[in-house]
């Protein structure tokens, strides 16, 4: 198996992802389309699994054996890469993702103007959210790169796996791996109450308790960011308050009225010359959205955003139209 040619070649062909499968051909994911590598033969399912005896510790294989997934994160050859291994109908399958050296900057992502304004509160809730591959981790790391480098903060991560490996800055950067540091998700999330935090990364809201402990961090002096696997702001802020029983429903709507910062909602789409670039969706709360949250009527926040520009607000078809006219987008895009 040509497993370092092939990160090679994913450096050289800014390629987002590398797909081994069982009995395939190894594939890229090149500005969202896979592509076969050429002059190579297909994978045997014991490659990948010697490759997995190589890349995992003992706990970590017995992990894998047991589960039949397991996510991990590692550096090779300089070339930092999230992986994950499963089982499926014809062996052992395996897909890595490609993690930049460092985070990108605020104009190489095109991030909307007012994030630079919500970097400065101190406490609520910013969520980030969009469809699995969106780049919203890589915006979120964004953010807080830009936050070390420009406030003396304490700011603690909690992901699984680690991906993005933080410098130094003039604040306190701590990162834990949530299957290596600690018992779960939740469990890390309520330590960090007690971990004297200003700032608080969560990589994902998955379950009703992670996402009733993220207001509590919120309203008790904390700013929390975290990400959710929802297409539309209007879908997260839905999300958040659907998860609850019928009996939570209307405080949890009052928590989030006076506690939600902001959501971004995020997708890539193809740029003129090659590439792909972020297309943002933004709602930032304002009285008018903290009122619609209360009253439960988030099918009205589409029309808010619409017409919300002087607060940062924008759509994805503004935001797109305004890239268009800039001809930043390719023509199909």
């Amino acid at each position: 198996m040509d497993f370092e040619k092939w990160i090679e070649l994913g450096v050289k062909k800014k390629a987002s992802d590398l797909h081994l499968c069982s009995g395939h051909y190894p594939r890229l994911r090149i500005d969202g389309e896979l592509q076969v590598l050429e002059g190579y033969s297909r994978v045997d399912e014991k490659e990948i699994k010697m490759l997995s005896q190589t890349l995992l510790t003992e706990p970590k294989y017995l992990q894998l054996a047991e589960k039949g997934q397991l996510d991990f994160a590692f550096t090779q050859n300089k070339q930092r890469l999230r992986g994950h291994f499963f089982k499926q109908q014809y062996g052992i399958s395996a897909a890595f993702r490609f993690i930049p050296e460092s985070c990108p900057d605020f104009d190489v992502l095109n991030i909307p103007a007012i994030v630079q304004q919500l970097m400065r509160q101190e406490n609520g809730l910013i969520l980030m959210t969009g469809a699995t591959g969106s780049g919203k981790s890589t915006t979120l790391n964004a953010v807080i790169s830009a936050m070390n480098q420009r406030y003396a903060r304490h700011i603690i991560i909690l992901e699984d796996p680690v991906e993005y490996i933080h410098r130094d800055g003039l604040g306190l950067i701590q990162q834990r791996d949530l299957s290596l540091h600690t018992c779960s998700a939740n469990a890390a999330l309520s330590a960090t109450l007690r971990q004297d935090p200003d700032i608080i990364l969560l990589s994902e809201l998955r379950d009703l308790e992670s996402i009733r402990l993220a207001l509590t961090a919120a309203e008790t002096g904390h700013l929390v960011l975290a990400t959710l696997h929802t297409r539309t702001a209007a879908q997260a802020v839905d999300r958040l308050i659907d998860v609850f029983p019928a009996e939570d429903k209307s405080c949890v709507r009052g928590q989030l009225a006076s506690s939600l910062i902001a959501v971004l909602a995020q997708k890539l789409v193809l740029k003129e010359g090659g590439g792909r670039i972020p297309l943002f969706e933004v709602l930032v709360r304002t009285p008018a959205v903290s009122h619609l949250i209360r009253e439960g009527k988030i099918h009205q926040l589409e029309d808010v955003m619409h017409r919300g520009s002087q607060w940062g607000m924008q759509t994805f078809t503004q935001h797109k139209e305004q890239l268009q006219q800039e001809g930043s987008l390719a023509k199909n895009a």
